[in-house]
């Protein structure tokens, strides 16, 4: 396969991973409530206000948009995966009852594109800063 090709489906990859990132992202800006629930749920963080949110929000949209731009890929490919590894592992319990969660089994998929894109950051050239 040529690098081409390779750098073309990466990129795919790339966007496609950031989109998803990208609206879990903005959900702490647009509707902090939501994402409250969603960290005392699924984290066991709870008691966190719109201007936590918007902290953990406005780093997460940093290293998203590093992401995106393919700037250092070690530090945000690797933040993205286990961004995703941890939303996955914590939705543990919804895999249990498969036919009450199915959206939930979508995480799977992403989380092997977030393990292929650090995997292959290297070959990962598309549309990155310092692309060759």
């Amino acid at each position: 396969m040529s690098s081409s090709r390779v750098a073309t489906a990466l990129l795919a990859l790339r966007l496609s991973v950031f989109l998803v990132m990208l609206m879990w992202t903005l959900d702490k800006f647009v509707n902090p409530a939501h994402a409250a629930r969603v960290y005392e749920h699924f984290y066991w963080i709870g008691g966190l206000g719109p201007a936590a949110l918007a902290i953990l929000g406005a780093i997460e949209l940093a290293i998203l948009l590093g992401f995106l731009v393919g700037y250092r890929k070690r530090l945000t490919y690797g933040a993205v995966l286990l961004f995703h590894a941890v939303s996955t592992l914590s939705s543990f319990p919804q895999y249990l009852a498969p036919f009450d969660n199915l959206l939930f089994f979508a995480a799977w998929p992403m989380l092997a594109a977030c393990t292929a894109l650090y995997s292959l950051r290297d070959l990962d050239t598309r549309l990155t800063l310092g692309a060759r």
